[in-house]
């Protein structure tokens, strides 16, 4: 049995019911028996021991190497156990502590997003298979936290709410220009284009996503009002009436925050506003996650509001709304999860057994750090002068409620179906990263 892993495990766990199945056949039980219990094993030495130094980075690892694995419950369970723990005693182990000091330290060396990487970093993400995604995305590829306004919402309907709760804090107008930075598959652009008769430019670095979001456009018949192009938002420079911009900011990086609301600044017509939507973190500062970083969002970063509102401020932004949406996110990546396992086979067929591993590990993660942790996404509206958007918040459930009764007549606002993409047999390098619009 490896001892170093006991102690730690020991350390740790004081709530719930985790047995550990180590290399050599022993068993240890660690909590107070509470809860669902989970039981996971250890294959190798090599994973017990390096778990016990660096779990952040070596556990993902480990599982996706299938030197880890969950034998009773399943990863999720296990993940609450680990996270809700982690958060009561913050008992690590010193090493674990030092690792992920310097990884604090570091985290601005990490998140030097010039044009050339922010392309390349795109590439390793959105690049991959639409096949991929669709198995575990709605109809409309919406890879963003969806808007859960009732617990028995689908994953379909709360997608929809979710375009609508942006469009409402957008204040449209037919005829306005709309900028959609990190524009996707297209389905919000599309969106906005349908219901509100405003021209959209949406900017992507990603082929993939571009090429389908112009086919889109075309099928739709909205080639003439939306419009997608290949171009980094610090390469734009017409004015627009409105900017949206859903799942990009994170990958901006903290090195870049002033640069980005410069750029916002000057983008803006004078009585111009945005929304801003993006992951963040309700508690201080903190590295990106050492798993995403290499295998999943390279150059990524999740922001504390702390650091973003400074930033606003001194770029001469007026910041108009600000809105937490908590455990939205964890719904949504509960139900992508879901999915994926449901296709999980297809995965495989499309990549291989590492990828799937991989990625099954990511949405169970990622869904534990919004249910458990402290991640959350943030809605914060700017505008360039004081008097630009009303002075009450009763415009936005108005313009909901309207687009509400609209999306009913046409389908739940889900623009035209995608059509298939030819990337399907794409397949990654094993262990090279990922990385999707959020």
């Amino acid at each position: 049995m490896d001892w170093l892993l006991h102690r730690v495990a020991a350390r740790l766990i004081r709530t719930g019911s985790l047995k550990l199945t180590y290399p050599d056949g022993v068993t240890h039980i660690y909590g107070d028996g509470s809860g669902e219990a989970v039981h996971a094993v250890f294959r190798t030495g090599h994973a017990a021991r390096a778990v016990a130094l660096d779990p952040m980075l070596a556990l993902p690892e480990a599982w996706m190497d299938g030197e880890f694995d969950v034998v009773e419950g399943d990863l999720l369970g296990f993940l609450r156990i680990a996270f809700t723990n982690l958060r009561t005693t913050g008992d690590t182990p010193l090493t674990s502590k030092l690792v992920e000091g310097t990884r604090r330290a570091a985290r601005r060396l990490h998140q030097v997003n010039t044009a050339a990487r922010a392309r390349r970093n795109v590439h390793r993400h959105y690049d991959l298979s639409g096949e991929m995604y669709r198995l575990f995305l709605d109809a409309d590829l919406q890879y963003s936290c969806a808007y859960f306004e009732r617990p028995d919402m689908t994953l379909e309907d709360a997608q929809a709410a979710k375009k609508r709760h942006i469009a409402a804090k957008l204040r449209l107008a037919a005829g306005q220009n709309v900028l959609d930075i990190g524009s996707g598959w297209g389905g919000l652009g599309l969106y906005l284009a349908q219901r509100f008769d405003v021209n959209v430019l949406g900017v992507t670095l990603s082929t993939e996503q571009l090429a389908v979001a112009q086919q889109r456009a075309q099928e739709g018949g909205l080639e003439n009002h939306v419009h997608f192009e290949m171009r980094d938002y610090r390469d734009l420079s017409e004015r627009f009436d409105r900017i949206v911009s859903v799942g990009m900011f994170e990958h901006v990086g903290v090195n870049h925050f002033k640069a980005f609301f410069g750029k916002v600044k000057t983008l803006l017509k004078p009585d111009g506003a945005m929304l801003l939507h993006t992951i963040g973190r309700s508690g201080p500062p903190a590295a990106t996650s050492a798993f995403i970083r290499k295998y999943i969002f390279p150059g990524g970063y999740i922001p504390a509001l702390s650091e973003i509102l400074p930033v606003i401020e001194k770029a001469g932004l007026v910041v108009t709304d600000v809105e937490v949406l908590r455990l939205h996110y964890a719904e949504t990546l509960k139900a992508w999860r879901e999915r994926f396992m449901a296709n999980r086979e297809r995965a495989v067929a499309i990549y291989d057994e590492h990828f799937a591993r991989m990625w099954e590990f990511y949405l169970a993660s990622s869904e534990a750090s919004f249910r458990w942790d402290e991640l959350v996404v943030f809605q914060i509206q700017l505008a360039r002068a004081n008097d630009s958007l009303p002075v009450t918040r009763d415009y936005m459930r108005q313009a909901e409620r309207s687009l509400e009764m609209r999306d009913d007549a046409h389908g739940k606002g889900t623009p035209k179906r995608m059509a298939q993409d030819s990337s399907a047999a794409r397949r990654p390098k094993r262990g090279g990263a990922v990385r999707g619009k959020s």
